[in-house]
């Protein structure tokens, strides 16, 4: 379970808090989604779940365990919004070994089997892949690392419907077994496949009916 208690991010450089007292808890094997319009906090969330950003104060807990951001880099995976542009490897088996070069060729093939994709030649280029391939390769990318909190950025954004469509398919079933969050502004796909829903407003947080 993913609890925040009275969050807020003010770094020095902003007369007021882009978060201001968030709390929220997410159960495991739960997908949960987060709306909000450009510039409400919705990525500075992620970041400091995902380690990246440091919280001003309030709690991060995981169960029983209070979180430091180097717990977070280790127990969550981020997804960023357009992560095809984040792509280093020349071939999807590049990708994937990326930070980790002793992955085997078993676990490789369950991470893209998890997504879909181990049809796929791993001498393919991430780059000569469809749109919605490239985003079930980010999401792969960080299965592979086994977070036990997947968190997605705009993942829909640039997709077109059908492809939005298959996504959220994949997304309902990785939290079979994964516990995500997401945040986005369009959340017309997610919201059917959402347990729980929350609105951030000027990096305020509420829980909303699904």
């Amino acid at each position: 379970m993913l609890y925040l208690k009275n969050l807020v991010y003010h770094p020095p450089a902003t007369s007021t808090p882009i978060l201001k007292g968030i709390n929220l808890e997410l159960a495991p094997q739960k997908l949960g989604l987060v709306i909000g319009a450009s510039g409400s906090g919705k990525t500075t969330l992620l970041e400091i779940l995902a380690g990246l950003a440091e919280k001003t104060k309030g709690d991060i807990f995981w169960g029983e365990q209070e979180l430091t951001p180097l717990h977070l880099q280790q127990l969550a995976g981020l997804v960023f919004q357009f992560p095809e542009r984040h792509f280093c490897g020349s071939t999807i088996l590049e990708e994937l070994r990326l930070g980790h070069p002793e992955l085997g060729r078993e676990r490789i093939g369950e991470a893209l089997k998890e997504v879909g994709l181990d049809s796929l030649s791993l001498n393919s280029s991430p780059n000569a892949l469809s749109g919605g391939q490239q985003r079930r390769l980010a999401l792969a990318v960080q299965l592979i690392r086994q977070p036990n909190l997947l968190l997605l950025d705009e993942p829909t954004a640039g997709l077109d419907w059908s492809m939005r469509r298959q996504l959220a398919k994949l997304l309902a079933k990785l939290k079979t077994h994964w516990t995500l969050l997401i945040v986005t502004h369009d959340p017309n796909e997610l919201l059917a496949i959402a347990d729980c829903c929350w609105k951030i407003d000027s990096g305020e947080l509420k829980l909303c009916e699904l």
